[in-house]
């Protein structure tokens, strides 16, 4: 190890200590069990090798058949979904990790072959996302969407509530919200997708009303100090935009702060993408909410160590290199190469690029 880091150091979330500030971000890896959608036993694999991150947080799990986006993403919302993630935690546990489950409705996002009754997707307005989703095997155009009406509003944030229910009963030590990456919850904050005139259109208030809305129940059905959220205030991920994003992620950030969640999952500029695609004060977010800043998007050790020694966040989030790396913590303490990913295998599939990458001990024993 060249340079000393906080990287390694406990951190103290909410009522769960963490022996480290990584966190493996929600990755879809699309290898549910259909017709049910139930996490399969390669999961359990796959989450077990990877429990020595300081959180886990699960694939984004649809709290609803009407919230599912693409082919094969495991769900929250049957029993059977409940049994399955209750294998996953249970492994994780034995493991000695801590692991969230991420709370998803796609919105727009989505296709009439995966909706209820080949329905149309449900949205804020009636406004087509321009891009592909994944289904049948292959990617398609997402489906023309509809607004949802005002009655029906009541009926997500309950989807959300239920869904937070379930994970808590599946033995999760906490939840995240999807409220990034262009799906339901950043469709109504953001003005690009959101052209309602009711009280969830217009206003920089009412369009984040709905991710605050379920935010609260989320809370009150998890607990604030087990409930985190992810945004993502400046990505065009899924065709989102927004003319004027640092009032609006301010006033979302004040809202969060004020139903105290543990913490705040933001993924820094364009998702996968440049850190730089927009200027946004980040620091501001940081600044006005008291839970922890968990960063994303494009952090190696080098810049997490720097940013963590800035005390711009405290925890950090790895994505692809935890696909990769089960054992990215131990690899990043001893300075050590890691496994290439395999981008052919990330959506689909069965073991090959899930669960068969080699840890370091493993190849090390093999050479």
């Amino acid at each position: 190890m060249s340079q000393p880091t906080k990287l390694f150091e406990p951190y103290k979330l909410g009522p769960i200590t963490l022996p480290n500030r990584l966190v493996m971000a929600p990755l879809t890896r699309n290898r549910a069990v259909p017709p049910g959608m139930v996490p399969s036993s390669l999961a359990v694999e796959y989450y077990g090798q990877r429990a020595s991150a300081g959180l886990l947080v699960t694939e984004a799990s649809q709290v609803s058949q009407q919230g599912q986006g693409y082919q094969d993403t495991p769900g929250i919302y049957s029993r059977e979904q409940v049994a399955g993630w209750r294998k996953v935690t249970d492994r994780v546990h034995e493991r000695g990790g801590r692991i969230f489950i991420q709370l998803w409705h796609v919105g727009r996002i989505s296709h009439t072959s995966l909706q209820p009754n080949g329905g149309a997707p449900v949205a804020p307005s009636a406004i087509r996302a321009k891009g592909k989703t994944f289904v049948n095997g292959t990617f398609t155009d997402i489906s023309e969407p509809r607004a949802l009406a005002l009655e029906e509003i009541p009926g997500i944030i309950e989807s959300f509530k239920r869904g937070a229910a379930n994970a808590i009963e599946a033995g999760f030590d906490g939840v995240e919200i999807h409220g990034a990456n262009g799906y339901l919850l950043d469709q109504f904050a953001k003005d690009g997708t959101n052209k309602r005139t009711d009280a969830y259109g217009g206003s920089i208030e009412n369009r984040a009303r709905l991710m605050l809305e379920i935010s609260k129940v989320v809370a009150a059905e998890a607990g604030p100090e087990r409930t985190g959220i992810r945004i993502s205030p400046v990505t065009p991920a899924n065709d989102v935009s927004d003319s004027n994003p640092q009032p609006l992620f301010d006033h979302i950030v004040d809202g969060l702060n004020a139903l105290k969640l543990v913490y705040i999952h933001v993924i820094e500029g364009a998702t996968g993408g440049p850190r730089d695609n927009a200027p946004f004060d980040y620091a501001s977010l940081r600044k006005r909410f008291s839970g922890a800043y968990v960063a994303n998007n494009g952090y190696d050790f080098e810049l997490a160590t720097r940013v963590l020694a800035a005390d711009a966040a405290d925890l950090i989030a790895f994505g692809k290199p935890f696909i990769s790396n089960p054992d990215l913590v131990e690899r990043l303490k001893k300075g050590a190469p890691l496994n290439a990913f395999d981008k052919a295998t990330f959506y689909g599939g069965g073991a090959k690029g899930y669960t068969d990458y080699p840890t370091l001990g493993a190849a090390e024993s093999a050479e």
